[in-house]
């Protein structure tokens, strides 16, 4: 994946009691690449995200994509 603002890429976490939402903000005309074709990359990174978590304590996270 390649976007053309990637200055203005960044990650806020927010965390519950049983939940961490993960914000994405990219740039203003990034978020079709982020997101791909079908969903395929946003599906792809809420894979791994999800993954990840359930490796750890077990809390439920969420991808958040915003422009």
């Amino acid at each position: 994946m390649s976007i053309d603002k990637p200055d203005d890429v960044r990650v806020t976490e927010v965390r519950g009691e049983r939940v961490t939402v993960y914000e994405l903000h990219v740039g203003k005309g990034d978020m079709g690449k982020v997101i791909g074709k079908r969903g395929q990359t946003a599906f792809a990174i809420r894979t791994l995200l999800n993954a990840a978590s359930a490796a750890g304590k077990g809390n439920r996270s969420i991808l958040e994509i915003l422009d």
